[in-house]
């Protein structure tokens, strides 16, 4: 852990979009990243057994999964394949190849788009299919981690845009290995949100942060401290809840002018680092 932030600093592999898998590795561990957040998007469906492997032979430890399908429901982001049935086949494809190398960690799941708009329909979808994987992922060794999305996202990838819903949801499936990812991009909005990270508390399993502006695209965050969130507060209350694991950066910046993809992606991570330290001591 650093000295300031009293979180592993990891980085999630969506931050650095243009960089590939090995240079994600390379230069995440020479910049003294001590997490990685693994998009398994960017493996190599001949090589990502080998890929994976890699991971060991650097200093990084793998904090948390981005399954390549990851919604229940339907996804922009990830629109194959169709139907609630391929899609949690495909999730359990992802734990199956992934968790030999990711032992106790989070595979990170949403509810995707509901049909129609039933976003009832899609919530109890949800608590049925991760009442079904929760004990495939056990018996896998990983657990599950539920993200509610901004209400930018809704009819996107989510029915469910505040950390309450969430939280009602992993109270439903009752299984100790399902828990929340909590995006503070996401849920810095929502009403009484300090008292729900505590309601969340010990389940709170993935912690992800990136600065707000009112987006301009549907990827338009900004580094940790660039923005209008109250990024120390809610990391405080992160804190108190006691939760110790990661604090990862996850940040989406395509389809602007002004994207940060197209900058200097050492410089993001630095000043990404920086940012949290201040936040979080200011």
């Amino acid at each position: 852990m650093t000295d300031r932030l009293p979180f592993a600093f990891g980085v999630n592999e969506f931050t650095t979009q243009p960089w590939s898998f090995e240079q994600d590795l390379h230069h995440y561990d020479a910049l003294g990243v001590e997490t990685i957040e693994i998009c398994e998007q960017k493996l190599d469906d001949r090589q990502w057994s080998d890929q994976m492997a890699r991971v060991a032979d650097t200093g990084l430890v793998i904090s948390a999964v981005q399954p390549l399908v990851r919604t229940f429901g339907a996804s922009r982001m990830q629109p194959e394949p169709e139907g609630v049935q391929a899609r949690t086949e495909r999730l359990r494809l992802s734990i199956e190849r992934l968790a030999p190398f990711a032992r106790d960690v989070p595979f990170v799941v949403n509810t995707g788009a509901a049909e129609k708009g039933d976003m009832q329909a899609m919530v109890d979808t949800t608590i049925d299919r991760l009442r079904a994987l929760a004990p495939y992922a056990a018996d896998h060794g990983v657990r599950l981690a539920l993200e509610p999305l901004n209400a930018t996202s809704m009819n996107i990838e989510t029915a469910i845009w505040t950390l309450a819903q969430a939280n009602d949801i992993v109270d439903a499936v009752a299984m100790p290995n399902v828990g929340i990812c909590l995006d503070l991009w996401n849920v810095w909005q929502n009403a009484d949100v300090e008292a729900e990270i505590v309601r969340a508390g010990s389940r709170i399993f993935v912690l992800q942060v990136s600065d707000w502006r009112t987006p301009r695209s549907s990827g338009d965050r900004l580094v940790p401290g660039d923005g209008a969130i109250p990024i120390g507060p809610l990391l405080r209350a992160v804190y108190a809840a006691g939760y110790r694991g990661t604090c990862t950066v996850e940040i989406f910046s395509q389809d602007v002018a002004d994207s940060l993809y197209r900058t200097d992606l050492q410089d993001v991570i630095g000043r990404s680092r920086s940012g949290l330290e201040h936040a979080w001591t200011a």
